[in-house]
């Protein structure tokens, strides 16, 4: 569901479900066009939620029935594991620190971070300083043993992301995430053209369509289409498939739970450009209880070196 609209995709989920209830869930690409087409209004983040949701059950139906797994079924492996990185809480450069020394400690190398101390704005040159600090303190404290990429949540203003990226250059971040936000996506290849950085975006685009635009404009360099929101697996796989053609790179966005993250890797594991794979479980959520307490096959979820395999 969207982060914090839970019950208004619910409701979407019960409008879809008077269509859906009696139909033959093996037809997912059928179900899924007249879920997306049959209204006169399409797309957007509570819609694309709710087909997502559906859409993944509807693949779990199909591999159970069959007896296979959901890449199998999507042509096979185009890979025998996919990287992982981990998102990193804490807004103080101390907390950053700490949170990755602990996840150093099971197996990581990689992660994602705040760009921003509370997630405020980027919009004067102190807050630039800000930023650039908090930055600077994390690789001095683990040099080039690890990697990571930044996340602005789109709040860096226009005209300060310009300096704020130039300024981020000699810390070598793996990647700069949403800068600005996705309703300004003309600003992305403005910004590319400036910096060796690759950016990153896609969190907050719903559909192909919506990505169509942002692959046609350029300046995107990994696409971060999540699974829980943008239409689910049918869809993210053409995401990724678009993306191959425009030399663009996918990492899909998941800062949620075992069953989303479970999607992605499906789609990671048959999409040529896949390259990484965002990881959150035991951050944000299934607090005071076993961290995959509802999951069955808990070991498809260890990881070896840093990667997860099929």
């Amino acid at each position: 569901v969207i982060e914090g609209r839970a019950r208004t995709v619910e409701a979407a989920v019960h409008e879809l479900g008077d269509y859906l209830i009696g139909q033959d869930p093996s037809r997912i690409n059928d179900l899924w066009q007249v879920m997306y087409r049959a209204g006169f209004y399409r797309g957007g983040p509570i819609l694309m939620s709710a087909i997502a949701g559906i859409d993944q059950a509807l693949w779990d139906i199909k591999g159970k029935v069959l007896n296979s797994p959901v890449w199998q079924l999507m042509g096979g492996l185009v890979r025998d594991k996919i990287k992982a990185y981990s998102w990193v809480g804490g807004d103080r450069p101390a907390n950053v620190i700490d949170g990755i020394k602990i996840l150093r400690e099971i197996g990581f190398d990689t992660f994602k971070l705040n760009g921003c101390e509370e997630l405020g704005l980027i919009d004067n040159s102190r807050a630039v300083d800000a930023a650039v600090n908090t930055v600077a303190q994390i690789r001095e404290a683990f040099g080039n043993q690890i990697e990571f990429g930044l996340d602005f949540h789109g709040r860096v203003s226009a005209p300060m992301a310009k300096v704020l990226i130039k300024e981020l250059e000699p810390y070598r971040p793996l990647f700069i995430e949403e800068p600005v936000l996705a309703e300004q996506a003309e600003y992305y290849p403005k910004l590319a053209a400036q910096t060796h950085i690759p950016l990153a975006a896609g969190e907050r685009m719903f559909s192909r369509f919506d990505f169509k635009r942002v692959l046609e404009a350029g300046g995107i360099s990994i696409l971060q289409p999540d699974l829980s929101h943008a239409g689910g697996i049918t869809e993210c796989y053409k995401i990724a498939g678009m993306a191959e053609a425009y030399d663009v790179t996918l990492a899909p966005h998941c800062p949620l739970g075992p069953i989303a993250l479970a999607a992605c890797l499906h789609i990671d594991f048959v999409s040529y450009n896949a390259v990484l794979q965002e990881q959150s479980m035991g951050i944000h959520y299934n607090k005071g209880a076993e961290l995959l307490d509802f999951v069955k096959n808990k070991e498809d979820f260890s990881m070896v070196g840093g990667f997860f395999k099929p």
